[in-house]
């Protein structure tokens, strides 16, 4: 196979069969917060020979997708934004949907990053190629190889609308939050706004004194907190810009504060029972009714489903067009929607606020593994990846926002940086070997850390607060949230432990790299090394982190 590569993005060229193929060192699948932070560091470290992968027209991830009515963010601006791109200028406390948009449409042009971008270039399916030690990526434009892949579609991506008996029949408009029709008038109309997550919490309240009657399905009512959300002032604004060390030490604080809290939610959930008291005093003095009242109030300890933030949410369903029938949807009988309790609604429109496919991710079926079958396939029976990035079978590939990396109480772009951290330490350590090689995560350690995270996720209370979440997996187990703090987290992904993988090294004689043109080796030549190879340099080797059961030292 003869190679070439230039600096640049997607610069290099692999010929294939008398065809030009282009040839990358990383391709990036998603240009969200994960992606935009990945192209990002990869520049940062030196790397220009990737391609942001994006399906859609422009960057922005779920924050491009969901523009519903009253879409804000639930964590502080200041803690919701890169540590290396801080923005002075937020114009509120929790900032809306169209800010942090705008955001990360700054960041693509603040650091370059539009060049590297393939828009309208959704992966359609991506294997791994054991002869050459790549991966074949087919996006609906191009067919193109890539020596690491990042996968940042995020878990919040795919919408998932329930399997509801007779929807298809249903002559009114339907559409998913994260799919809204913006061209559908509302107003008059009989709505039925199904689920009472963190996105219909948003919607309700904005559309209740539009619509002619607005009926709320709830499965399973929400703890909701008060949002203690106002306009940052301009002089608050002006210091930030000014002196940018004012701006980290409000991070900072936000940061800290919500370090202290993870103890109650991983260790102790007993000890929130005081924040219990606060989120029922909040829902009394909003509503009245007694019978209304019931219905809101939840039977599992606080914070075991996703804690909620709303100061309009419990007024507008006290308001006198609007009913909360406390039960699932079952069925739709023409325009008549059915709760599993009986009640029957006459419905204009339905609206589903009913999350995403979280645990089942619909790009794991797109991916194919060195062994030939597909992650989907490999996490049949519950997500799991080594320190949250890498799994096995599937070599020089990492997820960002991957298996237990997800929080309950603060700002997941804290773990998105740390998980870059071990991107970047990957790929140099994978550059220390020189030639094509390739790094697969070993069973054993991928096992080694999913026990260590399910055992302690034991005591937590998304394991104990009696409710059915969708943290959980279809086998009941969390395979979603991170069970310590962000400073755990950041420890533990500083740098990639090459004692956890097997390396993969294609024979000498064959396209190197640096792209030296020799001919290619077949697969069976190929050889698969202990981390612990003599060819791992002292400088790789002095990075080592400690041993991952060194990662339970917050356990106790």
């Amino acid at each position: 196979m003869a190679a070439e590569r230039e600096n640049g993005s997607g610069s290099g060229r692999v010929s294939e069969s008398g065809r030009a193929r282009e040839h990358v060192r990383v391709a990036v699948i998603g240009s969200g917060f994960g992606g935009l932070g990945a192209a990002v560091r990869l520049r940062r470290a030196g790397i220009t020979d990737f391609v942001v992968l994006e399906r859609r027209d422009s960057v922005g991830g779920t924050w491009r997708d969901n523009s519903y009515p009253g879409c804000a963010c639930d964590v502080p601006s200041h803690l919701y934004s890169f540590s290396f791109a801080p923005n002075p200028d937020w114009p509120r406390t929790f900032s809306g949907q169209s800010h942090i948009q705008a955001y990360l449409e700054g960041v693509a042009d603040t650091f370059g990053l539009r060049p590297h971008i393939r828009l309208d270039s959704e992966v359609i399916r991506m294997s791994w190629d054991t002869e050459e030690l790549h991966w074949v990526v087919e996006t609906e434009r191009a067919t193109l190889t890539a020596d690491f892949v990042v996968s940042a579609t995020g878990p919040l991506s795919d919408p998932k609308i329930p399997d509801i008996p007779g929807l298809d029949s249903f002559e009114g408009k339907v559409f998913h939050s994260a799919q809204w029709d913006h061209d559908y008038d509302l107003r008059g109309k009989r709505v039925v706004m199904v689920g009472t997550g963190a996105s219909a919490i948003q919607i309700v309240p904005v559309i209740a004194p539009d619509v002619d009657r607005l009926t709320v399905f709830q499965r399973t009512p929400p703890w909701v907190m008060p949002r203690v959300d106002r306009r940052i002032t301009g002089p608050e604004r002006w210091l930030h810009g000014k002196v940018p060390a004012t701006g980290a030490l409000r991070r900072g604080v936000l940061w800290g504060i919500r370090e202290l809290q993870v103890g109650a939610f991983t260790k102790h959930p007993n000890q929130l029972g005081l924040i219990e008291k606060l989120a029922s005093a909040h829902m009394k003095r909003a509503v009245k009714d007694p019978e209304l009242r019931r219905k809101l109030t939840p039977d599992y300890r606080i914070g075991c489903k996703r804690i909620l933030l709303s100061n309009s949410y419990y007024p507008a369903l006290a308001r006198p067009n609007v009913d909360v029938v406390a039960s699932g949807l079952a069925e739709v009988r023409g325009s008549t929607l059915v709760a599993h309790d009986g009640t029957e609604t006459e419905a204009d429109a339905i609206i589903f606020g009913t999350g995403f496919h979280v645990t089942d991710m619909p790009i794991a079926e797109r991916i194919k593994g060195a062994n030939g079958t597909t992650l989907a396939e490999e996490w049949r029976e519950g997500m799991k990846a080594l320190r949250g990035c890498t799994a096995s079978g599937f070599p020089n590939f990492m997820t960002v926002i991957g298996p237990n990396t997800g929080l309950g109480n603060s700002s997941m772009i804290l773990i998105i940086e740390s998980q870059l951290n071990y991107m970047v330490d990957f790929l140099e350590q994978l550059g220390t070997f020189g030639g094509r090689a390739a790094f697969d995560p070993r069973p054993a350690a991928v096992e080694a850390w999913n026990d260590h995270i399910q055992d302690r996720m034991r005591r937590t209370v998304w394991s104990t607060g009696g409710c059915d979440s969708w943290y959980l997996d279809a086998n009941g187990r969390n395979t979603t949230v991170w069970p310590g703090t962000t400073g755990e987290f950041r420890r533990v992904t500083k740098r990639l432990d090459l004692s956890e993988y097997d390396v993969q090294r294609a024979p000498s004689g064959t396209a190197t790299a640096a792209g030296t043109a020799t001919a290619s080796a077949p697969a069976s030549a190929a050889a698969t090394t202990p981390a612990t190879a003599p060819a791992q340099s002292a400088a790789a080797r002095s990075k080592r982190p400690e041993p991952v059961a060194t990662a339970g030292e917050e356990r106790s």
